[in-house]
């Protein structure tokens, strides 16, 4: 009779617990569901504030960066680190150290006066750099790692062989730059120990390790942004490029842009609702040669600035800043 009752107890146990988490983790796209109500995560003017945004709702399917591109890993090193050297103290004390690789093993040549004319690293080894990570989710870094490890041999050919390979080493330039800014104002528009950059924690390792999403019901304003499309009507397209440019200029290694010298704005093409297809401008900035011209040109899609093309890297597609397209989007540059 006791062992009964221990096992209707056990089965009613076990029928409570199937009920909870049937109701806590289903939904129509195989991730857990959270109400937003509780969380925040700002990200507004910062260089990749959609792809933050999109991790911290679980909205994985909406992102353009895919795990095994180099410049996820790229984000994935800066955050971590940026992680380790302002929120040290929220670490847990199981932490693991982020290690660094360097040469060991140099191979030198030199000429027949003795000039170096060539180093080459032929042994490397890990050392630790001072700063610290959650295991898992450095775990889930480290899986990435090895994604661009077993990739590095096609990733030099592509490199090698792309037509654009100076454009797109120098946006890569501008891109980590942009990264570099985002990492010293995400933590200070966001507090070590929110609840909202717990979540991007854990949907940042979710994505990383190619799992289900804890999913934010709420849709992303960049989300709803694209669906609207840009604004009809008279609108400001000179301090629109204005703050394109501006925005892009933020991560330019030498040249300084010279803020509001937007001029000659063109349209080549309109939509059928009367937007712009093509936008081209000119603007000056300072540089080793002291004062130049530039000009710009600014592709639309739905309205919507899509790519931004300097005149140095013509082929060379700048993303625009998510958080200016929102204002746009938002009637914010309408006259």
């Amino acid at each position: 009779m006791k062992s009964s009752v221990q096992f209707f107890r056990l089965l009613i146990l076990s029928i409570i617990w199937l009920l909870f988490v049937s109701l806590s983790f289903s939904n129509t796209n195989d991730s857990y569901t959270t109400s937003p109500v509780e969380l925040e995560f700002k990200t507004d003017g910062l260089y990749f504030a959609e792809f933050y945004d999109y991790i911290y709702r679980g909205h994985f399917e909406n992102l353009e960066i895919k795990r095994d591109d180099m410049i996820f890993m790229l984000i994935f090193d800066k955050y971590l680190r940026a992680y380790g050297g302002q929120c040290d103290s929220y670490l847990p004390q199981n932490k693991v150290e982020i290690m660094n690789e360097v040469c060991k093993t140099e191979e030198v040549t030199k000429n027949g006066w003795g000039d170096v004319i060539s180093r080459v690293c032929i042994e490397y080894t890990w050392v630790g750099s001072g700063l610290y990570a959650k295991p898992k989710l450095y775990d889930a870094y480290a899986e990435i790692d090895q994604i661009q490890r077993s990739k590095g041999l096609n990733t030099m050919m592509q490199m090698i062989t792309d037509p654009n390979s100076m454009g797109n080493s120098v946006d890569l330039i501008h891109k980590t730059n942009g990264l570099k800014n985002d990492m010293i104002k995400l933590f200070q528009m966001n507090a070590c120990n929110s609840a909202g950059l717990k979540r991007f924690d854990e949907n940042l390792e979710l994505f990383a390790l190619n799992k289900a999403s804890i999913r934010m019901q709420q849709a992303s304003k960049y989300t709803a942004m694209k669906k609207s499309g840009g604004p009809t009507g008279d609108q400001n397209f000179n301090k629109l490029i204005d703050d394109l440019v501006n925005d892009q200029s933020k991560t330019w290694a030498f040249n300084r842009y010279t803020a509001g010298s937007i001029s000659n704005v063109q349209s080549s093409v309109r939509d059928s609702e009367g937007r712009p297809r093509e936008l081209s401008a000119n603007y000056s900035f300072s540089g080793f040669s002291g004062n130049s011209r530039g000009s710009v040109r600014i592709t639309f899609e739905n309205g919507l600035p899509k790519c931004i093309y300097f005149y140095d890297y013509p082929q060379n597609c700048k993303t625009p800043n998510s958080s200016i397209l929102a204002a746009f989007a938002a009637g914010k540059y309408s006259k």
